[in-house]
C-alpha cells in the first residue's frame, strides 16, 4: 500500500479502538469517583477514591455481590464444561455421519440460538417453580445451555468438517476403536475449535441477564449480572452509580484474562477452515 493509504488505514484503525475502549475507561473512571464527584461532567476524578471497591468487597455490597461472582463462576463454567462435551459428539455426527434429517438438525439449532429469551422465562419460571429448580443451580445451567450449546455445535461442526477422514482411519487401521480414535486423534486436532467454542460458550453464559434475574430470588444461586440490578444506594436519594461501576470493571477482569491468555488459541479456532486447500 502507498503511504498515503496507510496513514488512512492507521486513523481508521485507532478510531475503531477509541470508540471501542471508550465505554470501558469511562466505566472505571466512573468506579474511581466519589459519590459527590460522579455527576460533575468530568471524565477523570478530581479525586481518585478506592471507596466503590471496598464497598462491593468489603463493604455493605460484599453480601450481595461476592456470592453472585461465585455463583456465576461456577455455573457458567459448569454450562461450558457440559456445552461443550454434548456439542463435540453432536458436531461429529453432523461432520462425519450420513443420516436423515442432519440439515433439520443444524436449522433447529440456530433458530434456538436466535429464539428471543424472553419469550420463554415466563413458562420457564412456572414450571421450575413446579418441580423445584427455580433459585438453584441446575435451574440456571439448563437455560444456558440452550444459550451456548447451539452456537457450540455449529461452531464445532465447522472444525470436524476440515479434519481429514484419513487421520480417524488411519487410527483404526492401527487397530483403535472409533471411540479411542475419536477421543486420541480427532478431538485433539479439534483443540482450537474446542477452546474457541468453551471461550465463546462462557461469554455467552456469563452475560446472561435475563435469565439470571427471571429464575432466581435469593444468593443461593443469583449470578452477577442480576446482582448488579439489585444494587441501592446509602438512602433512597443516592445511585449506586460508582458501586455497580466498580463491580462491573471486576466482572469484566475475568473475560479480559481469557482473551488475552488465549488469544492465540481463539484466533487460530476462528480462522482454521477459512481457507481451503
Amino acid at each position: 500500500m502507498r503511504t498515503k493509504e496507510k496513514v488512512w488505514w492507521a486513523v481508521i484503525g485507532v478510531a475503531i479502538v477509541v470508540y471501542a475502549l471508550f465505554p470501558v475507561a469511562w466505566i472505571v473512571s466512573l468506579s474511581l469517583k466519589s459519590p459527590a464527584d460522579i455527576s460533575n461532567g468530568q471524565f477523570l476524578p478530581t479525586k481518585t477514591t478506592w471507596e466503590n471497591y471496598q464497598t462491593i468487597l468489603t463493604g455493605s455490597a460484599s453480601d450481595l455481590f461476592l456470592p453472585a461472582l461465585r455463583n456465576s463462576f461456577g455455573i457458567c463454567l459448569i454450562a461450558t464444561a457440559i456445552s461443550c462435551l454434548l456439542a463435540m459428539f453432536a458436531a461429529y455426527a453432523i461432520a462425519r455421519l450420513d443420516f436423515p434429517g442432519k440439515k433439520l438438525i443444524l436449522s433447529t439449532a440456530l433458530g434456538v440460538a436466535i429464539f428471543p429469551v424472553i419469550s420463554i422465562v415466563t413458562p420457564l419460571f412456572n414450571l421450575w417453580r413446579q418441580i423445584g429448580l427455580y433459585d438453584t443451580w441446575p435451574g440456571l445451567i439448563i437455560p444456558y445451555l440452550s444459550l451456548t450449546l447451539p452456537l457450540s455445535i455449529w461452531t464445532l461442526s465447522a472444525f470436524f468438517r476440515e479434519i481429514p477422514w484419513e487421520m480417524e482411519q488411519a487410527a483404526q487401521v492401527d487397530g483403535a476403536t472409533s471411540w479411542q480414535a475419536f477421543r486420541k486423534v480427532i478431538v485433539p486436532l479439534a483443540a482450537p475449535g474446542v477452546f474457541t467454542t468453551a471461550i465463546i460458550a462462557f461469554f455467552i453464559a456469563w452475560n446472561d441477564f435475563v435469565y439470571g434475574i427471571s429464575l432466581t430470588s435469593t444468593g443461593a444461586s443469583r449470578p452477577v449480572p442480576a446482582a448488579l440490578g439489585l444494587f441501592s444506594g446509602a438512602s433512597q436519594f443516592e445511585s449506586p452509580v460508582g458501586a455497580i461501576s466498580a463491580a462491573a470493571v471486576i466482572v469484566t477482569i475475568p473475560v479480559v484474562v481469557l482473551v488475552l491468555i488465549f488469544q492465540r488459541r481463539i484466533v487460530a479456532g476462528l480462522t482454521n477452515g477459512a481457507v481451503k486447500g
